[in-house]
């Protein structure tokens, strides 16, 4: 048996991100397709309005829209980042997410490895 690092999606079909996550009212969705000591990745469809709080992270963040406008706080500073736009995010800077309308975005973490 084969092991594979990329989960809760096809492999070897060409599918639109987007898709793969969908919005609900009043929630932030999330959808893990892998998460390791190196790596993590997820979607999320967020309804307008929704956030994630300040937090920070000891991996940089990437943060790329795929629907929809999202308003992302980094280190105090504000960014307005819309579809087919990304955000890298620091490692150990405070960052918060929030969908000024309901949005999607594909959010991968690169963790330290010593």
């Amino acid at each position: 048996m084969i092991k594979t690092f990329i989960k809760n999606i096809e492999h070897e079909k060409v599918l639109p991100l987007a898709e793969q996550v969908q919005t609900m009212s009043g929630q932030v969705v999330s959808k893990t397709l892998a998460q390791n000591k190196a790596v993590s990745m997820t979607l999320f469809a967020f309804d307008k309005g929704e956030e994630i709080s300040s937090h920070d992270s000891t991996g940089d963040a990437m943060v790329t829209v795929l629907e929809g406008v999202g308003k992302l706080t980094v280190d105090g500073k504000e960014h307005i980042v819309k579809a087919g736009e990304t955000l890298i995010m620091p490692a150990k800077k405070p960052h918060a997410v929030y969908a000024e309308e309901a949005f999607k975005m594909l959010l991968v973490v690169v963790f330290p490895l010593n």
